[in-house]
């Protein structure tokens, strides 16, 4: 299995052995609310403790007042019973509030870790990782540590606590009776070992087969529009019913176990009760010298209320056992995305902070996303000073990747790109992206007002400049007639908006930001040809005095760029302007003809260009 496959699998790969480091770290987390746990605890344990005196309450009940007839100060009982209750009612309900309390903060810390990791993490990382798998480490697993610290640890030792308090005062009653009560506890024990070994195998199947369950939803649920626009609706199903199916087994199987041994539990602690039973009866009315003759029917009936109250923690404890596996197999997932090293980042050292110029260089550049499957191959060359280049080439050629390499988004594997001569790998990171402005083909919007959309949360752009921009690009007519306006509200990833809208929109917010480096790329892919129009008038003045990148779809969009490279398998292959391009008959001419071939192409000296452009594109 490659590396790359073998992250992916990585539900599979993580065992569920409690490892001291992971439970060290888990601890950090819980160490800023050590106070409000240590109060917790002490809750617990108090409440456990008034739980394990109602059996003697029985006792007393019987001994002292039923069998003797006797009714002087059963009520200062009663309500000595009912002041105990009502203390472990009010401590329970604190320490139910006090756990829940703990646990949401530390899911918070933890979420919000998590959060800030995968905003710092390099677009190639999601290249890797479906979105519906790190859905789960936000969520699941994040939900399954919640779980460990609210009915976990503090409960285990809770259970802990009664069982030794019930242990004590059963052998203080009467130890000879307390023997013959846990004769039946080494079977309890075997059966929860045997709950424990295989609901932990199963538990992990369900965790592994519901991360991909989500993998799938987010994929497939994302892509709706294409699946019923290529009638794949069956065949989607039919994979969602393998995918379903696995976790159905999985959750029935591990219910299997839940079956058998709840019930094996109380047949075993009725077996217990039985057994007590029968000595009790056995000395009481046989007079057999087995147990002491100090047995009563008060001690009994305690008796039996103590065998239930002791296999009720012990079968909690298996239980909180799988709360612990299924924690540390979350944490294990969690810390491994937290731990995973960014591969790009700021320097130590940043050689170069602020604003830019805006000259772009590429020196020798070779770029592959994996091993040695080159993208780009040796490619060089330079942009000036407010100089607009145009990126043109059939599909996989590499223009889309330059752009990518030149914000960063990825680092290249030999060679260098520099922005006023420095480095781009020896840039602050946040200076480099924040002197660029990204215009892309598929416009992503994000859930809030239209405003918000344009000015992303940059509170330093005014309502002022929103609409300008707005207006620059033409969207502010449609915007206005949207009720609300500009403070309309976006539904999730402009649902409601045409796709004319949304790259408006998209160019509203370019123009906003007032870069130093426009990037359009393929900008104006999806704009019919008279709002294109519109938005190449705004185009070309916010192209003065910036330094522009185009990916082009059309010829038309850049036929006015200073320059156009012409890439070609990875490798620059020309570089010109439009008129220059194609008196050469190389690459860039045969894309114009093809783009144009309902149309006469002369060139005669001179070229003389159509002024039709045609409604098809070359791919990009």
């Amino acid at each position: 299995m490659s590396d790359e496959v073998r992250k992916y699998h990585e539900e599979d790969a993580i065992g569920g052995g409690v490892d001291s480091r992971v439970a060290r770290r888990l601890l950090r987390y819980l160490k800023p609310y050590w106070l409000l746990a240590a109060l917790a605890l002490v809750l617990t344990l108090v409440t456990n403790i008034l739980i394990s005196t109602q059996p003697y309450f029985t006792k007393m009940a019987v001994d002292d007042y039923i069998t003797p007839k006797k009714v002087d100060g059963i009520w200062l009982f009663a309500l000595a019973f009912f002041g105990v209750f009502l203390l472990r009612f009010v401590f329970s309900y604190a320490q139910e509030v006090l756990l829940n309390n703990v646990g949401q903060r530390v899911m918070f810390d933890l979420r919000t870790e998590l959060f800030t990791k995968l905003q710092q993490q390099e677009v190639a990382y999601y290249d890797h990782y479906p979105v519906g798998r790190t859905m789960t480490r936000l969520t699941s697993d994040v939900d399954a540590l919640n779980e460990l610290f609210t009915s976990g640890v503090i409960d285990v030792l809770g259970d802990l606590v009664v069982i030794l308090a019930i242990v004590g005062i059963m052998f203080w009653l009467d130890w000879k009776l307390a023997l013959v009560s846990l004769v039946t506890v080494p079977l309890l024990f075997t059966a929860t070992n045997w709950f424990r070994k295989h609901a932990r195998v199963g538990f992990d199947k369900v965790r592994t087969r519901n991360a991909r369950l989500n993998a799938f939803l987010q994929e497939y649920i994302s892509g709706a529009q294409t699946v019923q626009l290529f009638n794949a609706e069956s065949k989607a199903l039919g994979r969602f019913s393998e995918i379903n199916d696995d976790y159905r087994n999985a959750n029935i199987e591990t219910i299997f176990y839940y079956a058998v041994f709840y019930p094996l539990v109380d047949f075993i602690g009725a077996v217990g009760i039985a057994v007590v039973i029968f000595a009790f009866g056995a000395e009481y009315l046989e007079g057999f010298s087995t147990l002491s003759t100090a047995v009563t029917i008060g001690i009994l009936a305690s008796f039996i209320q103590y065998s239930l109250q002791l296999f009720q923690p012990i079968r909690d404890l298996s239980d909180k056992f799988n709360v612990l596996q299924a924690a540390v197999v979350a944490s294990h997932r969690i810390f491994i995305l937290l731990d995973r090293d960014v591969e790009v980042t700021t320097p130590a050292e940043p050689k170069k902070t602020g604003a830019a110029r805006g000259q772009i260089e590429f020196d020798g550049v070779w770029f592959a996303y994996k091993d040695e499957d080159w993208v780009l191959k040796d490619v060089s060359f330079a942009v000036g000073l407010g100089e607009s280049i145009a990126l043109v080439g059939h599909t996989g050629s590499g223009k889309t990747t330059i752009t990518n390499l030149i914000m960063r988004f990825y680092d290249v594997q030999k060679g260098r790109i520099l922005v006023d001569g420095v480095d781009v790998r020896e840039w602050d990171l946040p200076a480099l992206r924040s002197n660029f402005a990204v215009v892309l083909q598929d416009v992503f919007l994000f859930s809030g007002s239209i405003e918000n959309n344009i000015r992303l949360g940059d509170k330093a752009i005014s309502r002022e400049r929103v609409e300008w921009a707005a207006q620059e690009v033409h969207a502010d007519e449609f915007i206005r007639r949207i009720d609300g306006g500009y403070s309309s509200q976006v539904r999730e990833r402009g649902a409601g908006l045409s796709v004319g809208q949304k790259q408006l929109i998209s160019f509203a917010r370019a123009l906003a930001f007032d870069p130093t480096i426009l990037i359009l790329d393929e900008a104006t892919s999806s704009i019919d040809t008279e709002t294109e129009q519109l938005i190449q008038q705004a185009v070309e003045r916010v192209m003065a005095g910036r330094t522009s990148l185009v990916v082009a779809h059309r010829l038309s969009t850049i036929q006015k760029c200073d320059r156009i490279i012409v890439l070609h398998h990875g490798e620059l292959r020309e570089m010109g302007t439009h008129n220059e391009l194609l008196a050469i008959r190389g690459l860039y001419w045969r894309l114009y003809q093809l783009q144009y071939s309902d149309e006469k192409l002369h060139v005669t000296g001179d070229v003389h260009l159509t002024d039709r452009p045609a409604e098809s594109g070359i791919s990009g």
